[in-house]
């Protein structure tokens, strides 16, 4: 889950070797790094389920037969290529953790409590001009066992699919002046602060709703000099 570019050990937002991340000792590569050029099954293969997206995938809210707890929140943006383009019909998936700073997965035993009515996951389509958007709850910060007293920043994970199953880019989403950031080695792996900062979301007073939800903007750069830093995977 090292956030930078698969390229290579090294590259412009840090290591794949990140020491005080700790899994990264077992993961990252010890050899240079192999070239496998993409065959035309996997470049022309099929779509992963753009076409099972349903009208309120995208709203996390009302997945359940009652609202979820926790503060109420839009996140949106677009997706992006190099030239600052929007990248229609790009299938984009969210998880998260619940307010308490829980997910559903039977790996996760944090004592927090689960919600019945927030399962932590959606999907959407981008729109013609690569836009999205999503209705979800802030998700909470939680221990994760890095290292002593070691808290995970709040945060999204998002996944892009291209047009095949092997064009996707996997990312995390933070939240504006996190007191946790200093303190987070994955957060931190990625060296470069300019690239760091452009996972960080910005509070969106103009897209606020109301007495209803605040709104977070976040753009997906796919690549390029402006890229957003991306998992390994």
């Amino acid at each position: 889950m090292t956030l930078v570019y698969p390229r290579s050990s090294t590259d412009a937002f840090g290591p794949r070797l990140f020491p005080d991340y700790k899994s990264t000792v077992k993961r990252a590569p010890q050899k240079p790094l192999i070239i496998m050029p993409h065959t035309l099954s996997e470049l022309t293969g099929p779509v992963y389920g753009h076409e099972t997206v349903r009208e309120h995938d995208s709203d996390l809210t009302v997945q359940h037969t009652g609202e979820p707890i926790g503060e109420r929140i839009i996140v949106h943006g677009h997706v992006l290529d190099e030239d600052n383009r929007g990248v229609p019909n790009a299938l984009v998936e969210l998880w998260q953790a619940n307010s308490c700073g829980r997910y559903i997965h039977t790996r996760d035993q944090h004592p927090a409590p689960l919600d019945p009515n927030f399962t932590g996951a959606g999907r959407a389509l981008t729109d013609a001009n690569g836009y999205y958007r999503f209705v979800t709850i802030k998700p909470g910060a939680y221990p994760w066992g890095n290292h002593y007293n070691a808290w995970r920043p709040a945060h999204i994970h998002f996944s892009v699919f291209g047009y095949s199953f092997l064009s996707r880019v996997v990312t995390q989403m933070y939240f504006p002046n996190d007191p946790l950031f200093p303190f987070d080695p994955i957060f931190n792996s990625v060296t470069d602060e300019k690239a760091r900062l452009r996972m960080v979301s910005s509070f969106d007073l103009d897209n606020t709703k109301p007495d209803w939800a605040l709104c977070y903007r976040f753009d997906i750069v796919l690549r390029g000099r402006n890229a957003t830093p991306q998992e390994t995977h």
